[in-house]
């Protein structure tokens, strides 16, 4: 039997996503083998809700003491959206502890965190374009006569870092520019301009399950809205998922191999989720990003590419533990 300690919350405004994340989690993983404790991370305490009450983390070498039995992990289970689970603070914490866990490393989780960062380092794989872009830093002057000059409206501004799709807004004209600079930034000091791209939003899991990569069956998302944002995002009814997606055996095979090939490149490891658009002339492939601790509430993106492919969810959990240990 297998301690696993399940780490849910973080540090914003996705705690609640991340805490339904391990809900799903837990109930999954087969009881059998495995003794799943969630543990709860906010800025000011780190802690479990044991049956007698409420136990604090101690974190000089990562335990819990439970009724007086002091208990140590096999494993960690990160699902926490956002900083510390996406962004490589936990995972070097646990690195120093030698603990294993499911995600990518440190400098993965660091860099994916980065869109700009990311973008760079997928450039150049066969198939694969990325939109016109520029990154700017709150530090800096903003020119918006520069901006509308470089890149093609409408255009996209998100803040650069961040998993979630808070502080998005989509611009068709200069005037719109400077209120949409000043909510990206509320998010961030830096945030990414981006050139719309039009055409199918879809979003794909690839896993390395038994020491192989893995790649899932693609979700269509179709919105109502003009974006997926966080509204779209979390809202009933706003957003249609389909999986699998429609989309020719040519089509699904391409992207079967971009998306290996990124995961390759960023030197991932666990589940990724990778979204991306095809193109609506053309039907090219363009990167949107690439997400390393993907939602996993029931009606998330990759437990519903897991159960397209016949698989048991708590199968694929525990093989994502068992790789990693």
């Amino acid at each position: 039997m297998k301690n696993i300690a399940l780490l849910a919350g973080g540090f914003t405004g996705e705690y609640e996503v991340s805490v339904n994340s391990a809900k799903n989690i837990a109930a999954s993983l087969k009881a059998d083998k495995y003794k799943v404790y969630t543990i709860y991370i906010n800025r000011d305490r780190w802690f479990h809700e044991a049956d007698n009450g409420v136990v604090d983390v101690d974190k000089n070498d990562f335990s819990i003491t439970v009724n007086g039995e002091k208990i140590k992990f096999d494993f960690a289970f990160i699902t926490v959206h956002g900083t510390p689970g996406e962004d490589g603070k936990l995972q070097g914490y646990f690195d120093m502890l030698s603990i294993p866990y499911n995600t990518c490393d440190t400098t993965t989780s660091a860099i994916t965190m980065n869109k700009a960062y990311t973008k760079t380092i997928v450039n150049g794989i066969h198939g694969l374009h990325t939109a016109h872009s520029m990154r700017l830093f709150e530090k800096d002057m903003h020119d918006v006569a520069i901006i509308a000059a470089t890149l093609k409206f409408p255009l996209f501004i998100k803040p650069n870092n961040g998993g979630s799709s808070v502080g998005m807004s989509k611009v068709y004209n200069v005037a719109g520019l400077p209120d949409a600079l000043k909510k990206a930034f509320h998010e961030d000091e830096q945030i990414l301009v981006e050139e719309f791209i039009k055409g199918r939003e879809f979003s794909i899991g690839i896993a390395r399950l038994n020491g192989k990569i893995t790649v899932l069956p693609a979700t269509e998302i179709i919105s109502s809205k003009d974006f997926f944002d966080y509204e779209a995002k979390y809202t009933p009814g706003v957003t249609e998922e389909v999986t699998p997606a429609d989309l020719s055996a040519q089509q699904n095979e391409q992207i079967a191999e971009i998306v290996t090939e990124v995961y390759i490149r960023l030197n991932c490891k666990g589940m990724v989720r990778v979204d991306f658009i095809l193109l609506e002339d053309t039907k090219e492939f363009y990167f949107i990003e690439i997400n390393t601790t993907p939602g996993q509430s029931a009606n998330s993106l990759i437990p519903q590419q897991v159960r397209a492919t016949g698989m048991d969810l708590g199968e694929f959990y525990g093989a994502l533990i068992e790789g990693a240990i």
